[in-house]
């Protein structure tokens, strides 16, 4: 009986690892796919359990593995895998890269020789994708800070769909998309303290009254419910190079759902500078002409095309 009972433990637990694998496997080169996840996950308890019976139907083995030398190898090697693993140097994360799961996340950032792709699915029906051309000083050995975000007609800010990964030194760096946060943030605090939906919330700033400006809902303006009337809004990316002792770069698109375009060009709108603070005393940014002190920052990108898949 006792046999017979270890016969099972093992071979459930082998079987029960031949399903982790595999579909560790599927999840690795195959779309995201909640069936196959969930499959892997609660399998993994399931094998966790089975473990613990393999362990006590083996008690005696492993207390003669445990007082030999071989322990202090073999736990080397896994602490050094799991440092290695969760680290992501270099390697591991060109490994990770090669996957085809990316999760149920609605958007993907990626870096390569030829620049820079921001994808951003709003929903099955409206999926925005960025392709920036690497310019001459590009160079992915020290990739630059980039913001990417939206506002509405009214130059504020929405939405922030992508934030540099450094994100403290990101935002001294990228001062005109940290400008535009910390006056979203700003503006949610009050709503917040008002007890009100930021999203809800049509004034701020002296613009008043449920304008085709003021929301600050981005469904509003990528899926609007009026669809025959949907309001415009703008994607802009602030870019720069770090070490190059140049501003960085702001570059803007508008987009209209009401006279719809597939292809847009993204257009060089300026380096960002603070003025003088206005009458309030609140801090004042604006953008300026690049002029001839401009020179590698201007390589950074040799083109940024928008394009947008509806189906309204």
């Amino acid at each position: 009986m006792k046999t017979t009972k270890r016969s099972f433990v093992s071979l459930l637990t082998a079987l029960s690892f031949i399903v982790l694998a595999v579909t560790g496997v599927v999840a690795f080169v195959q779309p995201f796919s909640i069936q196959v996840v969930g499959l892997h996950a609660l399998m993994g308890f399931v094998f966790v359990g089975l473990i613990a019976l393999h362990v006590i139907n083996n008690s005696g083995h492993l207390k003669r593995y445990l007082r030999s030398k071989t322990l202090w190898a073999t736990a080397g090697v896994t602490a050094g895998l799991t440092a290695l693993f969760f680290w992501q140097p270099a390697p591991i994360k060109s490994m990770l890269g090669l996957s085809q799961n990316l999760g149920p996340a609605l958007d993907r950032f990626e870096v390569t020789d030829k620049g820079l792709t921001y994808r951003y699915e709003a929903a099955p029906q409206y999926q925005m994708t960025l392709n920036v051309r690497a310019g001459a000083a590009f160079n992915t050995n020290t990739p630059p800070h980039v913001a990417i975000w939206l506002e509405n007609a009214s130059f504020y800010h929405i939405k922030t769909l992508h934030e540099p990964s450094d994100t403290a030194h990101g935002r001294s760096i990228l001062p005109y998309w940290d400008f535009k946060v910390r006056g979203w943030e700003d503006a949610k605090r009050k709503a917040e303290e008002s007890g009100k939906d930021l999203t809800e919330e049509k004034e701020i700033d002296g613009v008043s009254g449920a304008t085709r400006n003021s929301s600050f809902n981005p469904v509003d303006y990528i899926l609007p419910a009026k669809s025959d009337n949907p309001m415009p809004y703008r994607l802009l990316i602030e870019i720069d190079h770090p070490g190059d002792n140049q501003p960085s770069l702001v570059y803007a698109v508008e987009i209209d759902n009401a006279a719809p375009r597939v292809f847009q060009l993204l257009e060089l709108m300026g380096y960002p500078k603070r003025e003088l603070d206005d009458k309030d005393g609140k801090e004042v940014w604006a953008l300026y002409y690049v002029d001839e002190t401009f020179t590698s920052a201007l390589e950074l990108i040799d083109s940024a095309l928008l394009t947008i898949d509806r189906d309204l």
